[in-house]
C-alpha cells in the first residue's frame, strides 16, 4: 500500500552498518540542478517537449506537480526517466506555496510566466535551511526587463504592462538562480538582452543549450556574458539532461573515504576538474577515460585549506562531503564556506560520531585523525544528509540517520546504488 509523502517525511530513516571498502561501478543519474530550470523553461513553449535522463528524485517530482498545477500536460514516456510536456492551452500564472515551499527552484517559474503572459503570482521559495538566499537579485533584474512587483503575504505579485523588453543587465554578484531566471525570461523578451557577471555553472550552460534546442537565440560572448535575442516561436524537440556532477563528486569521495575502488560511469570529467584535482592532492589515485573515472582511496589522506566558490571553484554542494574526508587526514584542515552563511549544520552530527571540528564564522577547523563511531543522527539538509552517510560508511556498528527526506530530494536510489558497491545500508520505514 503506497504511503503518502508526508508519512515518508516523518517515518523513513537509513541504517548504515559501516567499515566496508566500496568496490564496483556506479552510473551517474541526470542532474537535478540542470533539470529543474529546464523544466521551468518548458513553460516558454506551446509545442511538445521530450526530456530524457531526468533523475527520479523528490525535487523533480515536485517541479512536475507544479507544472501540472498551472496546466501543463506531463506524461511519463515508456523510456526510463523520460517525460513528455505539452502546453497547448493557456497556462495559469499562480505557483502555490504548497508546491514551492520544499524547493528553492520553484521561483524559476516566475521568469517564463512573465515572458509568456506578462503576469505571475509565485510563492517565495523554500528548500534547505542553509542560508537566507533572498530573491532580490531575481526581482531587480526582472524589473529591468519591464516588470513591476510587490511581495504580499509571502507571494511575489509581478506584472508588466507591455511585453518584456531586452536590456543590459549586470548582476551585482554571481547568482545561479537569478542567472537562470533572467536567461529564461529574456529568451522571449523583445529585442536583445545582455547579461553580464553571470554564474557559469555547467547546469546553466545546459539550460542555454536546451533553450537554443527549442528555438532560442542565446550566445556566450564572454566568459560570464550572454547575448540573448528574444524569440517568439519555440519548436517541439527532445533534450537529454546532463549528468549530475554533485552526485559524481559524492561517489568519488565515498571511494576515497572508505579506501575503496570505484568506477564512476556516465560523467564528463571536464565538469568536475576542480574536485578531481583536489582529491588527487589529498592522495586518491584517479584515472580518467572518456566518460569514466576510476578512483582508488588511500589510508594516507593529506590535509588542505580550501574555500567554496562559484564555478569553476570548489562547490558549496560538496563542502560537507569533503569535510568527512578531511576528518581522516593526519593533520588539520580548514574549510571556508563563502557561499551560504548557515551550511555547517552537519558539524554537530559529525562531532557526535567522534570528529573534532570547530567552527568560527564561515570557517570550519577540522583536526583530522578521526575514527568515526556509529551513532543516531539527524539530517538537516540535502548535502548534510549525504555527508552523514559517508561518515557512517566508515564507522563500525549501526548508524541511524533520521529525516532522510532531505536526501530523497536530490539523490536517486542512493541506498540501492551503495548496496551494489558493497555497502550495508537499508531504508527503514
Amino acid at each position: 500500500k503506497r504511503r503518502n509523502f508526508t508519512q515518508s517525511l516523518i517515518m523513513d530513516k537509513l541504517e548504515v552498518f559501516g567499515a566496508k571498502k566500496l568496490k564496483g561501478s556506479v552510473r551517474i543519474s541526470g542532474s537535478k540542478n540542470a533539470a529543474l530550470p529546464i523544466l521551468a523553461a518548458s513553460i516558454l513553449s506551446n509545442k511538445k517537449i521530450i526530456l530524457k535522463n531526468l533523475p527520479n528524485v523528490k525535487d523533480i517530482q515536485t517541479m512536475i506537480k507544479l507544472l501540472e498545477s498551472i496546466g501543463s500536460i506531463v506524461k511519463y514516456s515508456k523510456k526510463k526517466n523520460s517525460i513528455i510536456i505539452q502546453n497547448k492551452n493557456k497556462l495559469k500564472t499562480f505557483a502555490s506555496y504548497n508546491l514551492v515551499k520544499t524547493m528553492r527552484a520553484g521561483i524559476l517559474v516566475l521568469g517564463p510566466m512573465l515572458a509568456r503572459y506578462g503576469n505571475a503570482i509565485v510563492s517565495t521559495p523554500g528548500g534547505c535551511t542553509i542560508g537566507v538566499r533572498p530573491i532580490d537579485l531575481h526581482l531587480k533584474a526582472l524589473a529591468k526587463l519591464g516588470i513591476n512587483y510587490k511581495i504580499i503575504d509571502g507571494y511575489v505579485h509581478a506584472h508588466s504592462k507591455k511585453k518584456l523588453k531586452g536590456a543590459k543587465i549586470k548582476f551585482p554578484k554571481k547568482s545561479v538562480g537569478a542567472t537562470e531566471n533572467l536567461i529564461i525570461a529574456s529568451s522571449m523578451a523583445e529585442g536583445t538582452t545582455i547579461l553580464s557577471n553571470c554564474a557559469i555553472e555547467p547546469e546553466i550552460k545546459d539550460l542555454v543549450n536546451f533553450i537554443n534546442c527549442i528555438g532560442g537565440k542565446i550566445k556566450w560572448i564572454g566568459k560570464r556574458t550572454l547575448k540573448i535575442h528574444g524569440a517568439n516561436n519555440f519548436k517541439k524537440n527532445e533534450y537529454t539532461i546532463m549528468p549530475d556532477r554533485i552526485e559524481a563528486g559524492t561517489y568519488l569521495i565515498a571511494a576515497a573515504v572508505t579506501e575503496g575502488n570505484l568506477k564512476i560511469l556516465g560523467i564528463d570529467p571536464n565538469i568536475i576538474k576542480t574536485e578531481i584535482n583536489i582529491l588527487t592532492k589529498l592522495g586518491a589515485k584517479i584515472k580518467i577515460k572518456n566518460e569514466q573515472i576510476n578512483i582508488k582511496g588511500t589510508n594516507d589522506i593529506k590535509n588542505i585549506n580550501i574555500k567554496t566558490a562559484p564555478y569553476p571553484g570548489f562547490p558549496t554542494d560538496m563542502q560537507g562531503q569533503l569535510m568527512v574526508l578531511l576528518c581522516k587526514s593526519k593533520k588539520r584542515s580548514i574549510i571556508s564556506e563563502e557561499i551560504f552563511e548557515n551550511r555547517f549544520m552537519h558539524v554537530a552530527e559529525l562531532n557526535r560520531m567522534g570528529a573534532k571540528i570547530k567552527t568560527k564564522g564561515n570557517k570550519a577547523f577540522i583536526e583530522g585523525n578521526t575514527n568515526f563511531k556509529a551513532a543516531e543522527l539527524m539530517a538537516t539538509d540535502l548535502r548534510a544528509s549525504v555527508s552523514l552517510i559517508l561518515a557512517a560508511l566508515t564507522a563500525k556498528g549501526k548508524t541511524t540517520i533520521n529525516r532522510i527526506y532531505h536526501l530523497d530530494r536530490g539523490y536517486e536510489q542512493i541506498e540501492k546504488k551503495l548496496r551494489k558497491l558493497g555497502a550495508n545500508i537499508r531504508r527503514v520505514s
